[in-house]
């Protein structure tokens, strides 16, 4: 993966951790715009660009690891409490065992969703024969990374934590995705796995992009704000731009 890539989930991580350092819930109603927005763009590429490359060539295989990877995630968020989607869930009392079960959660899937990092633009210019940059899924990390770290941040200064150890753990947080990507590239993967890896990491995305989008302002209509419908249309029209 290039340097340039390492640095723009680190320097993303931050800064979106960073905000929540000066705004705290201040800006919450700004957050969920930029899920909206991240969600409908993750689930964009994710139909539009990374499960043709997992089922080229017909294989049924694919599925199964996608839906391995929903699933996993559903419990891996019984760890992170939300933070991946913008959850701010607070204890009553403040515990380390709740951070590090948040970080846990937090950590492995970032770090799986990297992996892919690796060798994903190659493998998919190769099968596909597409002649343009193979971002989408660097832009669609970056994208739910900035939400996530301000949610984290914001969850572990409201649940008490020590202003030095909530930088610590965004710091961790920031660099398990690059860490993934490094692991992935210091290893002989072979091809099947490689879209086994992907096909789960899409499996992950999509649980979190769909649960961004199913959540409803109010929790006692089903309503969506005007405001929501247009993040949710930017997100996804960006994402149909990246075919052509």
């Amino acid at each position: 993966m290039p340097i340039w890539q390492s640095i723009l989930l680190i320097s993303t991580v931050l800064l979106g951790g960073g905000a929540a350092f000066v705004f705290q819930k201040e800006k919450k109603n700004l957050l969920q715009l930029i899920l909206s927005f991240s969600g409908a763009y993750i689930l964009g590429i994710a139909v539009l660009h990374l499960m043709p490359w997992v089922f080229a060539g017909g294989e049924h295989e694919p599925g199964i690891w996608i839906l391995a990877g929903f699933f996993v995630q559903l419990l891996l968020e019984q760890l992170s409490a939300g933070v991946e989607h913008g959850h701010i869930h607070a204890p009553h009392k403040f515990s380390a065992g709740f951070v590090v079960s948040v970080m846990t959660g937090l950590c492995i899937h970032a770090f799986v969703e990297g992996m892919p990092l690796s060798y994903y633009g190659e493998f998919h210019q190769a099968e596909l024969g597409h002649s343009h940059s193979h971002n989408h899924l660097l832009y669609g990390i970056v994208l739910h990374h900035i939400p996530a770290a301000f949610a984290l941040v914001t969850l572990l200064l409201v649940s008490g934590l020590d202003k030095k150890w909530v930088l610590f753990c965004l710091a961790i947080f920031a660099i398990m995705s690059p860490l993934g990507a490094s692991l992935a590239a210091s290893i002989d993967i072979s091809p099947a796995w490689q879209k086994g890896i992907l096909a789960f990491a899409v499996g992950s995305l999509m649980h979190i992009a769909t649960v961004i989008l199913f959540e409803m302002d109010n929790s006692s209509h089903h309503y969506i704000s005007p405001r929501k419908l247009i993040a949710i249309g930017a997100g996804l029209g960006i994402a149909i731009l990246t075919i052509f």
